[in-house]
């Protein structure tokens, strides 16, 4: 019986979330991350919610603590390039794929955000309308991805300085839409989109 016990509290279950959806610049970033069902729990007593309802400060101290106590994760995206080619869904829908697949350890159980499954996984899935909002591990894959790629859009403001996206993040705000008609799209900027 205690063995029981003990060997349910391991299930190892994985949270699936992805950000950058809505944006005309840059990728779509998924993060897929592990842990005990048994450690859950601890995610909602050190704050995590969802990524949009969290300060840019808090979420990197939230994504060192999720880092430190998952089992592992893994981030990955689909490119500017791939969006275009594919659509957002499909491209967003790769992007979580590719991080669940890289994983060092295989889950028990995916808990995706939103209502689509990932395809051509092996893993058991269940998908979580609002996921990010009701579900502590998904919204500690939340935290991960937007983090890395606000990030990524810091370290692209460098290169591309005219679009603003220290502080818009790749989103159409009224700033950005303004700079893309004075400068024109970048590599980045996604074609397939309303610029």
């Amino acid at each position: 019986m205690s063995a029981q016990l003990f060997s349910h509290s391991q299930i190892l279950i994985a949270g699936v979330d992805e950000v950058g959806r809505g944006c005309l610049f840059g990728p779509v970033v998924a993060a897929a991350v592990v842990f005990e069902e048994k450690s859950i729990l601890q995610l909602q007593e050190i704050g995590v919610k969802d990524s949009k309802q969290l300060s840019p400060k808090r979420r990197e101290i939230l994504a060192v603590e999720i880092k430190n106590r998952a089992i592992c994760y893994q981030i990955r995206y689909a490119s500017s390039q791939e969006i275009d080619r594919l659509n957002i869904l499909n491209a967003s829908l790769l992007a979580m794929q590719r991080s669940v697949t890289k994983l060092s350890v295989t889950p028990a159980l995916c808990l995706v955000d939103g209502n689509q499954e990932i395809p051509n996984l092996t893993i058991p899935q269940e998908t979580i309308i609002g996921g990010d909002k009701s579900s502590p591990i998904i919204a500690a894959a939340s935290i991960l991805a937007k983090v890395w790629r606000d990030n990524l859009m810091i370290r692209l403001a460098a290169k591309y300085p005219h679009y603003d996206l220290e502080n818009n993040k790749g989103y159409g705000t009224k700033k950005h839409r303004a700079a893309l008609q004075q400068y024109s799209p970048c590599f980045h900027h996604r074609r397939s989109f309303k610029l």
